[in-house]
């Protein structure tokens, strides 16, 4: 067992809440901002600086809305199932340098039990809760409550859960995960995948 993710999984306080959201807000709305100077150098709204203030909860809308403006723009430049493919595939690269850089950070080892505290841990600061149901050899994370639920598009959702898909394999290059279903479209839960890519 690793104590030190058990304790973190089960408690942290607000101000390491607000730092982890800050750098996981940078993150990704970089990831964004370049692949719109890319595509949409001559727009200027996604451009405008985020700043990064007040609680928890308000930081966290202020990513979501962040995101919510890049993604509609990416949409609007290329269509929507280019800005979709193009934006999960740049994500999932952000989120699996997220998911090494927590690796490393939480000692987290290769047990799949190492794996899911540390996801609690990054979830946490999401405001995401989670649990997990096995099924066949399989595992299906079930997420319950989703503070971005709220104020995420469907579509930005399924750019941004592709950061989560990364975060996972970088937590683990021996897991992967993807989701099938999701609050923003309606269902009560989200649903992902997490399979093994080691062959026995």
């Amino acid at each position: 067992m690793n104590l030190k993710l058990r304790i973190i999984s089960l408690w942290m306080p607000e101000f390491i809440l607000i730092h982890e959201i800050d750098r996981v807000a940078r993150i990704t709305i970089e990831c964004l901002n370049e692949l719109l100077s890319e595509y949409a150098p001559e727009n200027m709204i996604w451009r405008e600086e985020v700043v990064m203030k007040g609680n928890i909860s308000q930081r966290r809308r202020l990513m979501a809305n962040a995101h919510n403006i890049r993604v509609k723009t990416l949409i609007d430049t290329l269509g929507c199932e280019d800005a979709l493919k193009i934006g999960r595939r740049a994500l999932f690269k952000a989120g699996l340098q997220l998911g090494e850089d927590a690796r490393i950070r939480l000692g987290v080892s290769d047990s799949l039990s190492d794996l899911l505290d540390a996801a609690r841990i990054l979830y946490r600061v999401l405001g995401i809760e989670f649990h997990i149901e096995e099924e066949d050899g399989k595992w299906l994370l079930i997420v319950d409550k989703c503070s971005l639920s709220s104020y995420y598009t469907v579509e930005t959702c399924i750019v941004l859960s592709a950061a989560d898909e990364g975060v996972v394999q970088g937590l683990n290059k021996d897991y992967s995960m993807i989701f099938k279903d999701r609050i923003t479209e309606g269902k009560s839960q989200c649903h992902a995948c997490i399979k093994t890519l080691k062959i026995s």
